[in-house]
């Protein structure tokens, strides 16, 4: 079971105050969005979705070093400054397959920008420092946060486990960032829902 920290205010969430599980998004429909070019799939249409819909990303369709931008775009998301990646230090393990993303080449900050509003957004993240996730709406006003208090770098003296699950709940989110002073992050299993 992964660990989740929830917020929808302007006050950061500490993990020890939140109510920890894997999911709590109410998701009838999920959506695993490929990067690969020439795949058929379906097209998505909003405006015609009747039932929650989630689209978590399959990041094992990128290339080691592949800069991460326009890849997803089909699927409503557009990264800035980001960075696949198969972690060589075991510090930084990933949660599921080979590839995550990392900021770069501006270390400690990644953004995603979304074509259409979601309405949650959430990633298992590793770092080497206290993380903030951020939810902007359409005028960059700031809806909500959350943070990573702390490191979860495996095999450290953490109380918080690597690969934990950052996410915010909240209407209206057009895009997010996540952002550590002075150091480095992963992000593996990247998910948005309509």
């Amino acid at each position: 079971m992964g660990k989740q920290a929830t917020l929808q205010s302007y006050k950061l969430a500490t993990i020890e105050d939140a109510k920890f599980a894997l999911d709590n998004f109410n998701i009838q429909n999920e959506i695993k969005a490929s990067a690969r070019r020439g795949q058929v799939e379906p097209v998505l249409d909003a405006t015609r979705l009747t039932v929650p819909t989630c689209i978590c990303l399959d990041l094992e369709d990128l290339k080691c070093f592949e800069a991460v931008e326009r890849q997803y775009e089909r699927w409503g998301v557009i990264f800035q400054n980001s960075l696949a990646i198969q972690p060589s230090n075991p510090a930084f393990p990933t949660y599921s397959g080979l590839i995550v993303l990392m900021g770069a080449p501006k270390s400690g900050f990644l953004e995603a920008s979304f074509l259409r509003p979601v309405n949650s957004v959430s990633a298992f993240v590793t770092s080497s420092q206290r993380l903030v996730l951020s939810a902007y709406d359409r005028d960059r006003q700031l809806l909500a946060q959350t943070a990573l208090p702390g490191s979860n770098l495996a095999n450290s003296n953490s109380p918080i486990s690597p690969n934990t699950l950052l996410s915010i709940n909240v209407n209206n989110i057009y895009s997010v960032t996540f952002c550590t002073f002075d150091g480095q992050f992963t992000l593996d299993n990247f998910r948005f829902c309509l």
